[in-house]
């Protein structure tokens, strides 16, 4: 057997493996020997330490094996120590003594160093992902800037237009679509408002309001998309349900986009086994429980493991910040944002919102 990274050292002069040994001892690494099939002939103490624990380190094949490494690629290579969980970088040379050639391993232990090297791509990454979000707050500030005069503008119009139609006595179904599409535009200029103070770190507003009234907002936002699709959206909600604390805008964006997801996540799912179920109830820990529960095809282990993570999506268009920045929007909440499998098959997204007490509520003026 002859090791891939070969080298000469001088034979030391003594009995055989006492010799060996005592050379080995020298070294302030860990060093062995071993014949040419494959015995353990002699090794240092710095070696039982690192590689005692091991079956079978007395021989070089059954080392090997334990640390995962191919005979063909045993030099110059790392190596993780199971039984110690330190790691090795392994150095091989060859040794001709009287008694014949020894094959020699040096293993350095490299763990601090290791160590060091994750710790700095740690923190690169944690650069990076700094400076992403940063860059996406500029863009939600610039969007946010940039869509409230085009939003006021349509506002205004549909004022205008509402004025006109009760002036000429108009139809009335014309006068509930434009009052419903104003509606809408003030909704969206609340939305924008609402993502110019969290991305400027601001504390949103809470006050107590009803679930009923933030799920059946929602609802009514994504009604016609469902209805595309083919998709009645159940909406059951526990009676006497307490009000929640929350800031109603935010929340309704939380909501809006689990249910978008849901959505999103049976479109390739047959007709006939498409549903969608809003469910609000309160827990035994006193906090109203928000589920929406979806027939998708649901998510490997994989994507549950990083599901939350920023950036990461499992749309091939996503952007992966919408659940991270849902996730944030209810920490702000003193609520938790969950994932579980539904059985038979689909996911349950929910949230959870602390109910709207007595010493949450601002008097009356």
């Amino acid at each position: 057997m002859t090791p891939s990274a070969a080298r000469r050292v001088a034979a030391p002069r003594g009995s055989g493996a006492d010799a060996v040994a005592a050379v080995l001892d020298a070294s302030p690494f860990a060093m062995a020997a071993f014949a040419a099939d494959g015995r353990l002939v002699a090794a240092n103490a710095r070696y039982r330490s690192a590689f005692g624990g091991l079956a079978g380190h007395d021989a070089r094949g059954a080392l090997l094996a334990a640390l995962q490494v191919a005979e063909d690629a045993a030099a110059g290579v790392q190596v993780a120590a199971p039984h110690s969980r330190r790691w090795y970088a392994l150095h091989w040379g060859r040794a001709e003594t009287r008694a014949g050639a020894l094959d020699v391993l040096t293993a350095l232990d490299v763990s601090e160093h290791r160590e060091a090297l994750q710790s700095h791509k740690a923190q690169q990454e944690r650069l990076l992902f700094t400076s992403r979000m940063m860059s996406v707050g500029e863009m939600a500030a610039t969007l946010a800037h940039e869509l409230n005069q085009p939003l006021a503008a349509i506002v205004n119009y549909l004022n205008g237009s509402l004025r006109l139609v009760g002036q000429a006595g108009g139809p009335g179904q014309v006068e509930r679509a434009l009052l419903s599409a104003r509606s809408q535009a003030e909704h969206a200029s609340a939305v924008i408002a609402r993502v110019r103070e969290f991305v400027r770190a601001r504390e949103p507003r809470r006050d107590a309001h009803a679930v009923a009234e933030i799920a059946g907002n929602v609802i009514e936002l994504l009604r016609l998309e469902a209805e595309r699709l083919g998709l009645c959206i159940d909406l059951a909600l526990d009676d006497g349900l307490p009000m929640v604390y929350a800031d109603r805008v935010m929340v309704e964006q939380v909501l809006l986009n689990l249910v978008k997801n849901a959505i999103e996540a049976m479109r390739d799912v047959p007709p006939a086994r498409r549903e969608l179920r809003v469910q609000a109830r309160e827990n035994l820990d006193g906090e109203v429980e928000l589920r929406v529960l979806d027939r998708g095809a649901g998510l490997s282990d994989s994507e549950r493991e990083h599901l939350f993570s920023p950036f990461f999506t499992t749309k091939s268009d996503g952007l992966g910040i919408g659940l991270s920045i849902c996730r944030s929007i209810i920490e702000y909440h003193e609520g938790r944002l969950f994932f579980e499998p539904r059985d038979g098959g689909g996911s349950v997204f929910g949230f959870t919102l602390p109910p709207a007490g007595d010493a949450m509520t601002e008097p009356a003026a």
